[in-house]
């Protein structure tokens, strides 16, 4: 479990292919050094496992169901990426409960100075809208995020400030740029409720 916090912008170090999927080493001093094999961390959102690991690197594995269903297929060697360690039980919640589970690619459609903040548009899949409310919950390449607008069906906006803007990779992103997306926890669960019990009533 995360809080969309990023502690570290830590950096693809090296890619290797293996027969269980994508070997990933991860340049992050920062948490490398109290990190510990089997930990899970969000990397860019996706929660992954530390399989090796000294202090200035761990390295994790994605399998084929994580290349299919997020950006690392993507990822090259030099990617900036947003890093958080597991939350701690007794830990301040100053995001929102996270899984780690990305629900789906987002595409970006704008991203616009106003003032002190980024106004960040991104195009989103029926199953992240669903879940998505205004002034609600979104994670966005691990970043926990508050919904500022729903200019469509099918897309969202977010206002980053400007510690977000300068301590994340966001600050990367330009139109077009495709993102992993972790719709609220609790409307899923709600929206799951829903639909089984449309489902009994239909019998």
């Amino acid at each position: 479990m995360f809080t969309g916090l990023v502690e570290a912008v830590g950096r693809v170090a090296a890619l290797q292919t293996t027969e269980r999927g994508l070997r990933i080493t991860i340049e992050a001093p920062a948490v490398a050094g109290s990190a510990a094999i089997g930990d899970s961390i969000a990397t860019d959102g996706v929660c992954l496992t530390v399989v090796a690991k000294n202090e200035r690197a761990f390295s994790v594995e994605a399998i084929g169901t994580t290349l299919s269903r997020t950006t690392v297929s993507e990822w090259t060697v030099g990617r900036a990426v947003n890093l958080e360690q597991a939350l701690a039980a007794g830990d301040r919640l100053g995001g929102h409960f996270v899984q780690g589970h990305v629900d789906g690619f987002g595409t970006v459609t704008n991203v616009e100075r106003a003032g002190e903040h980024v106004l960040l548009e991104v195009e989103a899949p029926e199953e992240v809208m669903e879940v998505t409310v205004l002034h609600g919950s979104i994670t966005i390449d691990g970043v926990s995020l508050t919904v500022n607008a729903l200019p469509s069906d099918n897309a969202l906006e977010v206002a980053l400030i400007p510690h977000t803007w300068e301590n994340t990779n966001l600050q990367r992103l330009q139109v077009g740029d495709r993102v992993n997306l972790e719709g609220d926890m609790l409307g899923r669960f709600v929206i799951g409720y829903l639909r089984r019990q449309a489902t009994a009533r239909t019998r």
